[in-house]
């Protein structure tokens, strides 16, 4: 079954969990999607199932995109994305995926494109340090300094210089999902996710091992006689 879904980032809370103890969770809608289009290794070369999010009227879409929904007898969706997978014999085009899927205790992956920040230097990008400030080099406090010796006579690739901050496809790995409202169509993920408010978000089910819960002990409130001497 397919365990994957888009989101639409709407901001950060906290939440109280059974003992008492205070979660920051970041709250996303999720869903429905509806199936749009299903790619085979026979037709396409490769599998994968692709779904539609946010209802968007006719007029804002272009031809191609309208004859897609309308062969198919589809609601209208403003955004399209596919997910990989393998086994998609059980989902048909039509179908709708919801928030329920997904179930509390589950570990997800969720990408995002983060924050534009614009251009940045090295202390802002990469967490350089400062020059001194004394001695007369006041206007080099934020340089980056030297790129490179006299052997090269080059500048050698991958070296962290000054430029573009942010705007980049991040995946969190292993979030754990606290809570889903199938009603409202809302999940609850712990932590923090890529992108801003109001965002696309790509949640899929975790590639990575899932820890396996601790049995927790339980004290026995029995009073136990004691030995005789």
């Amino acid at each position: 079954m397919l365990k994957s879904i888009i989101a639409k980032k709407l901001g950060m809370t906290q939440v109280f969990d059974e003992r008492g103890n205070l979660i920051p969770v970041t709250l996303l809608e999720a869903g429905p999607c509806v199936v749009t289009d299903i790619r085979t290794k026979e037709k396409n070369g490769y599998s994968a199932v692709q779904l539609g999010f946010i209802d968007v009227k006719e007029k804002k879409l272009s031809k191609s995109q309208l004859g897609k929904f309308k062969v198919n007898n589809l609601p209208y969706k403003k955004v399209l994305r596919e997910f990989k997978d393998n086994d998609n014999g059980d989902i048909a085009v039509g179908q709708e995926i919801k928030v329920d899927i997904f179930k509390s205790g589950d570990y997800v992956d969720v990408s995002g494109i983060t924050k534009g920040k614009g251009y940045a230097g090295v202390i802002k990008r990469h967490n350089f340090g400062m020059q001194p400030t004394t001695h007369g080099q006041s206007d080099r406090t934020r340089a980056r300094g030297s790129s490179g010796g006299q052997g090269p006579q080059r500048v050698l690739k991958g070296m962290r210089m000054s430029g573009h901050l942010g705007m980049d496809r991040v995946t969190i790995q292993k979030l754990l999902v606290v809570n889903v409202d199938p009603i409202k169509n809302l999940m609850f993920v712990k932590g923090a996710v890529p992108s801003s408010e109001s965002n696309i978000i790509l949640i899929n089910k975790t590639v990575k091992k899932v820890p396996v819960p601790k049995p927790q002990k339980v004290k026995s409130t029995s009073k136990v006689a004691p030995k005789k001497k």
